[in-house]
């Protein structure tokens, strides 16, 4: 059954905290209010009600003081530099562990995670956060099941999310997680965010893995076969662009990238049909030809080897008619 009042959030300012992730949701939740009235209720808060500024510097007013705000059915904790400081993490921690038996939900959001993990109510539960952060917060606390490699997770009542635009993914597996697929995905085509992204996937997209791994040699090269996909990718073709033998080719590319070059070409057709598939109303046999498979019933089984689902269903998943 789906609520019929507001549901009450609460997102968790502080002075140093991550612009975007205090605005992102909030933005998230406003816009499933234009499609759906009512729908949320958001506060964002402070321990004690005072204005502060972000990261960036952005001086923000909230509505009140934590306490004040409830009751809350879901608490936001955003991350930034400010919560990395031990005495305001140690303030923040004191603040969920006192509200947390009242909340239906609680959110940490990239490094919003110093101010959650030390209650101990993730102890042995699986949680993410931002890459870069992800050894430093499993060394100081190791009862967490660190898995930095997620863009957002929930174990029960817990929600963890990576850095910055997970944000976003995050609140719309909430709004999703309340009231259904068809709001979650208005709110992201509202805030032009072109593909709903699973909290299973990667932080990291696979073209995005590869440009950041090419060193001078292959910097140019990557950027022109993320364009050039649905063209015949051969050693001998690829190899002559980088003034190398296609032995010389193989051997380097392998120890740059960590795989062949076929099973990276493979991967990269396989990350754009994704986004061909929640983009487009194209035919399956469409967007097989113009990620570079030559058969819709190879892409169809390469496809479903790689992300266990075939095309078809992992387009119903993400899209609503």
């Amino acid at each position: 059954m789906k609520p019929s009042v507001p549901i009450r959030i609460a997102l968790l300012g502080y002075p140093g905290v991550q612009t975007l992730d205090l605005v992102g949701p909030l933005d998230a939740f406003e816009a499933a209010n234009a499609v759906r009235p009512g729908a949320y209720e958001v506060a964002t808060v402070t321990l004690d009600g005072e204005p502060f500024r972000s990261e960036s510097r952005l001086q923000i007013t909230p509505d009140c003081a934590l306490d004040a705000a409830v009751p809350i059915d879901t608490l936001i904790v955003p991350g930034g530099a400010g919560l990395r400081t031990p005495s305001l993490s140690a303030a923040v921690a004191a603040a969920v562990l006192r509200h947390a038996p009242g909340c239906r939900r609680v959110v940490s959001i990239c490094t919003g995670l110093y101010g959650v993990a030390p209650t101990g109510l993730l102890d042995g539960r699986s949680v993410t956060t931002h890459w870069r952060y992800a050894a430093d917060v499993a060394k100081r606390f190791p009862a967490l099941v660190m898995d930095c490699d997620k863009i957002y997770i929930q174990h029960g009542a817990f929600y963890t999310a990576a850095g910055v635009t997970a944000a976003i993914d995050v609140s719309l597996a909430l709004i999703q997680d309340d009231y259904g697929p068809h709001l979650s995905l208005a709110v992201a085509r509202d805030l032009v965010v072109y593909i709903k992204r699973s909290g299973g996937q990667r932080q990291f997209s696979v073209p995005l893995q590869f440009q950041v791994k090419a060193g001078d040699r292959f910097a140019d090269l990557a950027a022109w076969i993320v364009a050039h996909l649905s063209e015949e990718l051969t050693v001998e073709a690829l190899a002559s662009r980088v003034n190398l033998s296609a032995r010389q080719f193989t051997r380097r590319f392998t120890e740059t990238f960590g795989q062949s070059p076929a099973d990276l070409i493979q991967a990269l057709r396989l990350d754009a049909a994704r986004d061909h598939l929640v983009e487009t109303k194209a035919p399956i046999e469409s967007i097989a030809a113009a990620v570079g498979f030559r058969s819709d019933d190879v892409f169809r089984r390469a496809f479903d080897r790689r992300f266990g689902v075939t095309p078809s269903d992992y387009r119903h998943r993400f899209i609503a008619e």
